[in-house]
């Protein structure tokens, strides 16, 4: 067992309007009228009000190389990655050199020495502490993060574990690139930040009575067949999205199961869960997981509204939806809830709470 003590959440300058957005990098995307309509008409029906992003909207235009995109994701994912951190360890209460194990996640740049390196210094980390930096798990990589801090945790049950998430998603706008992909990719993708401090069993701020849910288990899925569903084309110009209208078929064929197996492993039943913290994907995302598990609408409300407040935020979505879940709900003492999240593989990962019950 570990307990998830905090989360802090960071996001980039102010929300831009939805149109605000389109209007500026529409023109990047295509010259053609009609591709430029389905443009807005993907906006209108996306669900998405408003979204922060990484530059300010003007200098869109003159972002045209890989490497000037991966530059900006360096510089400004540390400075977002070092916000959330500084959030999540603030609200746990823990000091940064009491950090023993550090899972670093993004899908969006690449770096040597990772992120999680310069977070060492500017958190004050111990120079000894384990890190881990991960690519290639996108959206499904929040969910899974807290997994596998998770099973270190398991077997370091006086230590503590933080996660950190960083995704600057318009920094992969591919210009010139007016595919049906590519259009959704630029309605629906923000930018943001997210981390979560996790501590063993044994931790003074793991007892009964803290604030917090226990992390009872998770599991992973891979779904064989389905390589070309979610992920990303590497161009020359960069992270080229891979994104198939059949993938909310995936999900509705494979969910269920995968959910049922999960609870009983802990002889729990779909009954038993009361809240489901789901990652942002969007709408045909969350019509695909509502039905599967026969949800409702207020158990995808959180998500919903995390959804329209800043859009898709790829490996940090679903740890935004757990902070507003966290802040807003204040799930009921004794009552069990499963985090989600679904990515390139196709993949998915579910993880098990529970919050104490009343002593």
């Amino acid at each position: 067992m570990s307990r998830l003590v905090a989360v802090g959440t960071a996001l980039p300058g102010r929300a831009h309007p939805q149109q605000d957005i389109i209007d500026t990098i529409g023109p990047l995307l295509s010259a053609d009228p009609a591709r430029r309509a389905a443009l807005a008409r993907l906006q209108h029906s996306s669900g998405v009000r408003t979204r922060h992003l990484a530059l300010p909207l003007e200098e869109y235009g003159a972002l045209t190389s890989f490497g000037r995109a991966n530059d900006l994701f360096i510089s400004e994912g540390t400075t977002l990655a070092e916000q959330a951190c500084r959030t999540a360890l603030s609200r746990a209460g823990i000091e940064a050199v009491d950090v023993d194990f550090l899972l670093f996640t993004s899908v969006t740049g690449i770096s040597a020495p990772s992120i999680d390196a310069a977070l060492v210094g500017r958190l004050g980390l111990r120079s000894d502490v384990r890190r881990l930096p991960s690519f290639g798990l996108g959206c499904v990589a929040g969910a899974a993060g807290i997994a596998r801090v998770h099973d270190y945790l398991v077997g370091h049950p006086e230590h503590v574990g933080l996660l950190v998430s960083v995704e600057l998603c318009s920094l992969t706008f591919q210009r010139g690139d007016d595919s049906t992909a590519n259009l959704v990719s630029s309605a629906l993708f923000g930018d943001g930040a997210a981390a979560v401090v996790l501590v063993g069993r044994s931790h003074p701020a793991g007892r009964v009575g803290r604030r917090g849910p226990e992390v009872l288990g998770s599991r992973s899925c891979l779904y064989p067949g389905t390589a070309d569903q979610l992920g990303w084309h590497i161009r020359d110009t960069g992270f080229a999205i891979m994104l198939s209208a059949g993938l909310p078929d995936v999900i509705a064929e494979h969910l269920a199961g995968d959910v049922a197996t999960l609870l009983e492993e802990h002889t729990l039943a779909r009954e038993d869960v009361t809240t489901w913290v789901v990652h942002a994907g969007g709408p045909r995302i969350f019509d695909a997981v509502a039905g599967a598990l026969d949800l409702d609408d207020r158990d995808l409300q959180v998500s919903r509204d995390c959804f329209a407040a800043v859009g898709n935020l790829s490996s940090s979505s679903v740890l935004h939806v757990l902070a507003d879940t966290l802040e807003r709900n204040g799930p009921a003492p004794g009552s069990y809830g499963v985090l989600l999240a679904f990515g390139p593989g196709v993949c998915a990962e579910l993880v098990l709470l529970r919050w104490e019950a009343e002593p």
